[in-house]
């Protein structure tokens, strides 16, 4: 089983799509900062991962 997963988001700054890897092996709540790939803002990755799978919120640092 691969524990890091691809998921599509987009950034609270630009808007714009990207992937993020998130590791998928580690249940329960996470939470980092990761800079945007396309304006390098810093932004807020929130992730659950549980039985019903990974769910992720991205804000941005003001919020």
């Amino acid at each position: 089983m691969n524990a890091l997963e691809s998921v599509n988001t987009r950034c609270p700054y630009c808007g714009e799509e990207i992937r993020l890897q998130v590791d998928a092996s580690a249940a329960g709540s996470q939470a980092y900062t990761e800079d945007c790939s396309v304006c390098c803002r810093p932004m807020v990755v929130a992730v659950c991962v549980d039985e019903d799978g990974i769910r992720i919120d991205v804000t941005s640092e003001d919020d």
